[in-house]
């Protein structure tokens, strides 16, 4: 398309359409979307975009990495709404859970984000492609057109399908709050504020769901380097070192950021003394580690700006001090 205004919204009339849909970009690129991402939510359609994050704002670094979009992702259009967002930090991750955001995009029709960045992207290594992709089929709406509401939610907050324009059912696809069958109800208060804690519910209440984290050596670590993305791959070399030197050291990596994994993180990390966060940016992910943790534990954010990854031994530097 002619810009990134033009690219979301040509993904959501493409999944309207009857298609799976995708776009990627980069930061300033993924500035222009939050208002067609606001609509996508609202009309909760199931769409990816992959946002390859650089230096910001503004025009920033085109070229250098960062980490800088993470909230962005998650609270960047106005309004209340919830995502899901995936964090590869090596290209067969890249190729797996762009996958996975498609098939979660289907489950909970909400917009999925891949953030990745620019260490990553700029990565060669090895791909295993496998035979048969695990991609979900489209879900199609189990109610026959004549009774089919098109935001008629189940038990769970989940939607019943999605239909397609042309196949005989009644879709009005508008982003003012609306009742069940699609047609406006922006003031109606009651309405409203039941639809807006049931587009972020749907998600929130499927947290543990959602959850994707991977530990290595915690069950005795003193001290546990929480990190995401191209980050990761120094977290991990850094407590393979601190082992060496007989320091109690793991690491938990976010591979799922969004919703944030408040139990999964707290269990992980209980008997730690210290808590250290690095990632390119000034120290985002940080709050909220410190919002789940136990006040008696130390959470030390270690920032990067400028576009450099924190290199292994700075880590281990970082645990050892």
């Amino acid at each position: 398309m002619e810009d990134e205004l033009g690219s979301i919204n040509a993904v959501i009339g493409a999944v309207w359409g009857g298609m799976k849909a995708c776009t990627a970009t980069t930061g300033p690129g993924f500035s222009l979307m939050q208002e067609g991402i606001g609509y996508a939510a609202m009309t909760e359609t199931p769409c990816v975009v992959i946002n390859v994050q650089r230096g910001g704002p503004g025009t920033g670094q085109p070229t250098m990495s960062s980490q800088q979009d993470v909230m962005q992702a998650k609270y960047g259009a106005h309004g209340d709404y919830e995502i899901i967002a995936l964090c590869p930090c090596s290209v067969q991750e890249s190729f797996d859970m762009t996958i996975q955001a498609f098939n979660l995009a289907e489950r909970f029709r909400v917009p999925v984000f891949v953030l990745s960045d620019e260490i990553v992207g700029h990565t060669r290594e090895k791909l295993v492609i496998p035979n048969h992709p695990n991609v979900a089929p489209r879900l199609k709406p189990q109610t026959p057109p004549e009774e089919y509401l098109m935001y008629k939610a189940a038990s769970d907050g989940l939607l019943d399908g999605m239909p397609t324009f042309g196949e005989g059912y009644h879709i009005l696809v508008d982003s003012i709050t609306h009742d069940e069958s699609g047609n406006r109800k922006g003031g109606d208060i009651a309405l409203s504020a039941k639809l807006m804690q049931r587009l972020c519910r749907k998600v929130t209440d499927h947290a543990e769901e959602l959850t994707d984290v991977m530990a290595e050596m915690c069950e005795d670590a003193d001290v546990i380097m929480v990190s995401y993305g191209s980050v990761s791959r120094s977290a991990s070399h850094a407590v393979k070192m601190a082992r060496e030197r007989h320091i109690k050291a793991g690491t938990v990596r976010l591979k799922i950021l969004w919703p944030f994994p408040d139990e999964a993180l707290a269990r992980l990390t209980a008997g730690a003394k210290k808590v250290l966060v690095p990632e390119m940016n000034i120290g985002k992910i940080s709050r909220e580690v410190r919002r789940v943790l136990h006040s008696d534990v130390e959470v030390v954010s270690l920032s990067s700006l400028g576009g450099a990854l924190h290199t292994p031994y700075q880590l281990l530097e970082a645990m050892e001090n």
